[in-house]
């Protein structure tokens, strides 16, 4: 339960700052909102401000709205009589949404419609998204900067860090099927020491396995607070290895912090290379699917996801920061590629148009999103499956 809320309360607040950055660049643009939803029909309530008298009026029940219409885009105009944007809050509490006029091509003879807008309008519309996920992840890893940020220190230490607890060798990955996983290690795990040898950096732990690598190691791991010991044999892991290993991926983890005006600065710089490092990531992902290579990297969905937060959450605050962070910007990634019913295949759409100079007739548009919808779904559920059944 308490992972579930968790991962509730985090979705919910990367999807809400990624809506807001639709809503409020929909409105500075000229273009109506019907709706900025908090969580997914059916509505419980919601409030508008009548231009007229100035005042908030409550509107109760859930009206003309439904979960089917809202995630297919279609615009519901008989529930849409109100003088002003209606925020409501529904009551499945899974992120949020917005409705804007035209979105979907309708009324584009309207001159507060998106269809309306030249096409930089639009695209900056569609990009706010992904922009704010970017900002909240700058924002949380400046914040987590400011009072402990975990960090691996394998590859050196900054000058200017102040190092807040002593570097721990902690088990960041582990490989499926292999030893350490069969003997029951797991994510988290502090190495305290491999038979009599005290652990004390990850260099050192795999130079000892490399040069032990034909026997069984007792390794004894913090979890938690208790000891525990595993007898883990080390194996090739993979095929083409030349090293027997125990498969896990270690990191010399320690808290790190800066000054406040350094802080700020760290952290939209990590924000950046982070979204550097995980489109470069996808890429790599997309392009070996399409080679028909397979899975190059371990791909979680929201189950997967959901167990990762609670065990960030289990280790600390500033895990958590650092997930959220990181899962933000995964959000980014995701939206600004050219998929169909993504943010970044609305845009590639928009581009098309100024090439041809010619709108893409809407329903062939409308076709390529609920397609690209489809195949996103169908691989969510794959994803998710593949999840549920590793949890046994």
């Amino acid at each position: 339960m308490f992972t579930l809320i968790i991962f509730i309360l985090i979705l919910g607040l990367l999807v809400l700052v990624h809506e807001f950055g639709h809503f409020i660049t929909a409105r500075k643009s000229g273009m109506k909102v019907y709706e900025f939803g908090f969580g997914f029909p059916p509505r419980a309530f919601g409030v508008y401000k009548d231009p007229e008298t100035g005042k908030f009026v409550w509107v109760w029940g859930k009206g003309k709205s439904s979960l089917k219409k809202t995630v297919s885009g279609t615009e519901n105009k008989e529930d849409f009589g109100f003088p002003s944007t209606i925020y409501s809050f529904n009551w499945l509490p899974l992120g949020g949404f917005v409705r804007i006029k035209g979105e979907n091509g309708e009324d584009a003879n309207e001159p507060d419609s998106f269809g309306y807008q030249k096409a930089w309008k639009r695209i900056v519309v569609l990009v706010s998204g992904v922009t704010m996920n970017i900002v909240l992840a700058g924002v949380l890893l400046s914040f987590g900067f400011m009072v402990g940020l975990p960090t691996d220190l394998s590859a050196g230490k900054d000058d200017s860090a102040i190092i807040v607890q002593e570097p721990q060798v902690l088990v960041q990955m582990i490989s499926k099927d292999s030893p350490a996983e069969i003997a029951g290690i797991k994510f988290g795990d502090m190495i305290l020491q491999i038979d009599e040898t005290k652990i004390v950096s990850s260099e050192q732990m795999v130079g000892y396995v490399r040069e032990n690598n034909d026997r069984d190691l007792n390794v004894v791991v913090n979890r938690n607070g208790e000891e525990l010991s595993f007898s883990v044999r080390p194996e090739i892991v993979k095929n083409g290895e030349a090293n027997a290993r125990l498969g896990v991926m270690l990191v010399d983890a320690t808290i790190i912090r800066y000054p406040w005006y350094i802080a700020l600065y760290k952290g939209f710089i990590a924000a950046f290379w982070g979204f550097i490092n995980i489109f470069v990531t996808f890429y790599y992902l997309i392009k070996y699917l399409i080679l028909g290579q397979g899975l190059v990297y371990d791909v979680s969905g929201p189950v997967g996801i959901a167990k990762i937060v609670g065990d960030s959450a289990r280790l600390g605050i500033s895990y958590l920061i650092n997930i959220t962070a990181m899962l933000s910007l995964s959000l980014a990634v995701i939206n600004i590629l050219p998929i169909p019913a993504l943010d970044g295949g609305r845009i590639l759409f928009i581009l098309i148009e100024k090439i041809i100079r010619r709108p893409v007739p809407m329903k062939y548009e409308q076709i390529a999103h609920m397609v690209g919808f489809v195949l996103l779904m169908v691989l969510i559920v794959v994803v998710t499956a593949r999840d549920v059944v590793g949890l046994f």
